[in-house]
């Protein structure tokens, strides 16, 4: 039986290869079953003394990947105990390059963020707030490398209804439809079809063939609501969810090959003429 990503040796950039990962962490919460919502609620406000051992186990992980976006972590309130669940990560999994995008700020209370954790180094970071009836939704752009050939990575969250998904898309083709080499993920809380419906959107992003496989409930999956979409520049080896990790979410992980120019401009080199 063939290797998982999370167990298989790294590909380089120097290949060409990048090995990427996307979870919705919710909050380190472990569910495994629907009435865990119910009765695990209360750490949503509240700390938990196994959550920093669930992302101890969590970073082990993570750290056999080159990206990893992340959404459902708190930002360091009383619920995870003053830890900023971006940094600690970053911290445990040996990432050089970390970032925290606050979407809704409950104050002491709650620290609702997405998260990027890199181990190269993005050349910019922009936050987009993510248009919506309710706000607290967003999407973090980092941009690695120089020119027309840097390669652009968004992380994002979307809403749970459908009017404000769609609001929030249309917001997402217009950042996207101008650039190159893009990767969008996140939990964007529809299916690839819901997905593949929305024309704009589709347009803007030349979704890969590959479909996402099923994430959610992370005990049970039955639907794919976690993406890792390309522009047709990039290439897609290998597509796959890894084992229950606590949350709700299954974390999907994918291995892509960047083309050579893209590549040379990521290593800081000058692309041949």
């Amino acid at each position: 039986m063939s290797s998982s990503l999370a167990e298989a040796r790294w590909p380089t950039l120097e290949d060409g290869h990048l090995k990427l990962l996307t979870f919705n962490l919710q909050v380190g919460i472990q569910t495994s079953a629907y009435h865990h919502y119910l009765t695990r609620s209360w750490q949503h406000l509240l700390p938990h003394p196994q959550r920093l051992k669930r992302l101890d186990m969590i970073g082990e992980v993570l750290s056999r990947f080159d990206v990893v976006g992340l959404q459902e972590v708190d930002g360091g309130s009383f619920r995870s105990s003053r830890v900023n669940q971006v940094e600690y990560l970053a911290s445990r999994a040996g990432f050089p390059h970390h970032f925290q995008q606050l979407n809704r700020n409950l104050g002491q209370l709650a620290q609702h963020s997405n998260g990027l954790l890199s181990r190269l180094s993005p050349q910019s970071i922009e936050e987009h707030s993510l248009p919506g009836p309710m706000p607290g939704r967003g999407a973090i752009h980092a941009r690695f490398g120089d020119g027309p050939d840097a390669l652009h990575l968004f992380v994002a969250h979307l809403a749970l209804s459908h009017r404000a998904r769609v609001r929030q898309l249309d917001y997402l083709s217009e950042l996207v439809q101008p650039l190159r080499h893009v990767v969008v993920m996140g939990d964007l809380n529809c299916t690839p079809d819901q997905l593949h419906a929305h024309e704009r959107f589709r347009k803007s992003l030349p979704l890969h063939p590959v479909r996402p496989p099923l994430s959610y409930p992370s005990w049970q999956p039955r639907r794919a609501l976690d993406h890792i979409l390309l522009s047709d520049s990039l290439q897609a080896d290998r597509v796959e969810v890894l084992e229950h990790l606590f949350s709700d979410h299954l974390p999907v992980a994918i291995d892509i090959r960047v083309p050579d120019a893209c590549r040379e401009t990521l290593l800081g080199r000058d692309t041949p003429a």
